[in-house]
Parts: C-alpha cells; sequence; structure tokens
C-alpha cells in the first residue's frame, strides 16, 4: 500500500469566489514536487525556537550537519549538508505498517536560496568541527 498525503490548496484569484481543491500524492510527490515549501516550513518553525539543535552525524563514510523539526504524526524534515557543499532534504516517516520509510533528495541552487545565510554558515561549521550545537532560534534568520 502506498503512502499518501492530502493538500489542500486554494483556487481563485478573489476569496468568496475561491474553491478548494484536495490534491492526492505520495510521500516521494511531496517531497519531489514541494521541496521549497518543505525547506520554508522546517525555517519558519526554527526560527520561532527558543533554541534550535544542528547537528552533526555520520553513517559509514558519509558526514553530514542537520536541523530538523518534528510534527505530530512523528514525521521528520529535515535539510542536510554533506561534504562539498552538498544540500539535501531528508523526509522520515511511518508507514501503514508502521515501519520507517525514509526519502532523501538532493537541493537545487533555488531551494538553498530559502535556507537563511546564517543557518547555512552555522551547518557549515557544525560539520566541519564534526561537533553539533545548540543555538537561540531568532539568529538563524540573518
Amino acid at each position: 500500500m502506498r503512502d499518501l498525503r492530502l493538500m489542500a490548496e486554494i483556487t481563485g484569484s478573489d476569496l468568496p469566489s475561491a474553491k478548494l481543491k484536495i490534491i492526492q500524492m505520495t510521500y516521494e510527490e511531496l517531497v519531489r514536487d514541494h521541496a521549497g515549501e518543505m525547506i520554508e516550513k522546517l525555517v519558519t518553525d526554527v526560527i520561532s525556537k527558543e533554541a534550535v539543535e544542528i547537528r552533526f552525524d555520520f553513517e559509514d563514510n558519509e558526514q553530514w550537519s542537520v536541523i530538523c523539526i518534528f510534527d505530530e504524526e512523528d514525521k521528520e524534515i529535515s535539510v542536510r549538508l554533506y561534504v562539498n557543499n552538498q544540500y539535501a532534504l531528508y523526509f522520515g516517516y511511518y508507514n501503514d505498517q508502521d515501519e520507517f520509510s525514509e526519502i532523501t533528495q538532493k537541493l537545487t541552487t533555488e531551494e538553498i536560496k530559502i535556507i537563511p545565510k546564517a543557518l547555512q554558515k552555522l551547518m557549515t561549521k557544525v560539520l566541519t568541527d564534526e561537533r553539533g550545537m545548540r543555538i537561540p532560534g531568532h539568529l538563524l534568520s540573518k
């Protein structure tokens, strides 16, 4: 069984005549087609928090810095920075069989521009130092 995400979209130019359209899509389509919006959601969420953690992580020979948020259904949205300035959007979720699944997609230049410069610099520092940090969220918006 495929996991589906319902998304609402308002169509029409003025609110009285606007219509609500429900779009059904898989999580893969959500990440592929709406990565920019997911990054904006992550950035909006983290800059509003009192404290935010940027972690250093690794697996086998791969290393990255990561900042993430979780929703009420235990879905994870995160941005990862790998060596050579390669950014990726990561989406983790539990499927209908309660098994953890993940989707990772490399970010385009336009999507990277959504990430505030201050956050990019701090993610680079975490990756270089191989040490996470905890900072006030409002510092990431600059």
